[in-house]
């Protein structure tokens, strides 16, 4: 509910601050003392436009300020912390107007916009008489005014739910269609490539093996020699190292015979004898391989030309090329898994649009049923208004009768729109075209009662729902506001005592003359000043003592 509004140098208002109470708020005064002002500086509040017309003369900026108090609302809750707004039940709206332009707009201390606002105030308050922000006479909430009616409000939840499942089925449908489409296009250049590596048949390190190959393949004859000689060297030669060594040994053994001292060295030589035998038959059998071999040359060097384009294409070496052959494999083996999964999601979506459409036809059939109940509903509350010729009628657009997934939405195949006609012989026309402020009000005072349970706004303005009735009229509508105000937390701006009277609690608002400047204040009124004004709206200006007696005769029923 609305707890306090604090409004600042707004047009003739100075400073005002009103501490508003829950139940039936009514606020009454002389026409031009401010009442519409105030209304205009809520609307603000609401995420209404503003303007530098609205600033009081000789002041920079005008300020209204809110509190809201909402424990036990999780939609407001929710949407503020979509927003990333601190929200713990009780909620602080500031609305700046400057002459220079900088507007600003403060939720709970943070910096917001006014679409934000605009989205907050919505579930807030409803006011009653101004077009732009009531919430009835928006066509794309009767179908959810409707549902609140007919307790349907769950079944459409449940198709909500359904309906955003089938929609995320169909985004990942396309998304699906779009990469295969995008794989398919590489399908061929990525079998071709797969292909190509896998008729090379690497081996790993074959690079390696092959390059040092070739070297000796370029340089076998060169090679050969150089093995054949250092063969000859170490054992072949009259001379070689091999005899050298053998001569060597056979001395140190003689002349071991005269100093023991010298068969380490003996030892030490024949190890190495037997080091450069083994190396000498190395050599042998090494100058047996060493070949000249122009074809073997030949396919070493188309292999390792094979080999370097491969590189060039996938990759710097075998394991690089491997591992691209790897990915080649794995997005066709996906390919085929993401046709598999087409085939799936496509199965799952034909069950989704059946259940959708069954639910959406069962749903709209108790609609139709629940437009009916609704026109007979508030047909018999206008009649209490002083309105029983009025007309209602819950109109259903049926899209030509076409009922295909095509023309359900999240809230199902219905289109609804509230229909009205308060003057006997008058076509039927949008409630959103009502032109008469008084017939307005009323209309929304009934339809707030047929819903008052379900409604989920806070606080509801009612402003000249009082134009052009009175009497028993009024008398009813005061009741009705006193009922609806079990339920929401009502202010009503009044001219009528029969209204005036049944309020919880009572503002006067009066214009005053203060230092040569016209301001707006406003009060609380206790008992016996509630009993002045009630009389000033049954007598006008001049207050009897008949009229005070009627007045707490009124305020005593």
């Amino acid at each position: 509910m609305l707890s306090q509004l604090i409004i600042t140098n707004f047009a003739i208002i100075s400073r005002l601050e009103i501490q508003f109470k829950p139940g039936l708020n009514v606020l009454s005064g002389e026409t031009g003392a401010g009442k519409s002002i105030i209304i205009n500086a809520v609307n603000l509040i609401l995420g209404g436009r503003a303007s530098a017309d609205l600033i009081r003369t000789g002041e920079d900026e005008a300020k209204v300020e809110a509190l809201f108090l909402l424990p036990e609302n999780p939609m407001v809750k929710g949407l503020l912390r979509e927003q990333g707004l601190d929200f713990e039940g009780e909620l602080v709206i500031r609305r700046h107007i400057s002459r220079e332009g900088r507007n600003r707009i403060m939720i709970n201390g943070s910096m917001a916009t006014l679409q934000m606002l605009s989205r907050v105030g919505v579930m807030l308050m409803s006011i009653s008489g101004q077009h732009e922000n009531q919430v009835l006479l928006k066509p794309d909430n009767h179908l959810y005014l409707l549902d609140d009616f007919g307790s349907l409000a769950d079944e459409r939840l449940g198709l909500n739910a359904l309906f955003d499942h089938y929609q995320a089925l169909k985004g990942g449908r396309q998304k699906l269609e779009r990469e295969i489409r995008e794989r398919e296009d590489k399908e061929d250049l990525a079998r071709f490539q797969r292909e190509e590596i896998e008729r090379a048949d690497l081996r790993p390190g074959e690079d390696s093996v092959l390059e040092a190959e070739k070297r000796r393949l370029v340089n076998a004859e060169q090679l050969r020699e150089i093995v054949r000689e250092t063969y000859g060297m170490l054992y072949e030669e009259q001379s070689s190292v091999l005899s050298q060594l053998a001569a060597c040994i056979r001395r140190l053994e003689k002349g071991s015979e005269m100093d023991d001292g010298l068969k380490p060295v003996g030892k030490i030589l024949g190890s190495v004898k037997i080091e450069v035998e083994d190396a000498s038959l190395d050599l042998r059998e090494r100058l047996k391989g060493v070949t000249l071999d122009p074809r073997r040359l030949e396919q070493v060097e188309e292999r390792l030309q094979l080999i370097s384009k491969l590189k060039r294409k996938y990759g710097s070496s075998i394991n690089e090329i491997f591992q691209v052959k790897e990915k080649l494999s794995h997005q066709m083996t996906d390919l085929e898994e993401k046709r598999q999964a087409l085939k799936e999601v496509h199965k799952k979506i034909g069950g989704l649009e059946n259940q959708i459409l069954d639910k959406a036809a069962n749903l709209s059939r108790k609609r139709k049923e629940a437009g009916r109940a609704f026109e007979e509903a508030l047909g018999s509350e206008l009649g209490l208004l002083d309105m029983a010729g009025t007309r209602f009628e819950v109109r259903f657009y049926d899209e030509g009768g076409r009922k295909g997934i095509e023309n359900v939405n999240r809230d199902g195949m219905d289109r609804v729109e509230f229909m009205i006609s308060p003057n006997v012989g008058e076509d039927l026309k949008p409630l959103s075209r009502i032109a008469s402020g008084g017939e307005l009000s009323r209309i929304m005072l009934s339809l707030k009662t047929i819903l008052a349970r379900t409604s989920s706004v806070e606080t509801i303005v009612f402003d000249e729902v009082d134009s052009g009735i009175g009497g028993s009229t009024a008398e009813v509508v005061g009741e009705k506001l006193r009922s609806l105000a079990r339920f929401h937390q009502i202010l009503c701006i009044t001219h009528l005592p029969q209204i005036a009277c049944k309020g919880a609690t009572h503002f006067a608002v009066r214009k005053r003359v203060v230092e040569g400047r016209t301001g707006t204040v406003i009060s609380e009124l206790d008992r016996e000043e509630r009993v002045k004004e009630v009389a000033r709206l049954l007598g006008g200006k001049t207050v009897s003592q008949k009229a005070i007696a009627h007045a707490k005769e009124m305020l005593t029923s």
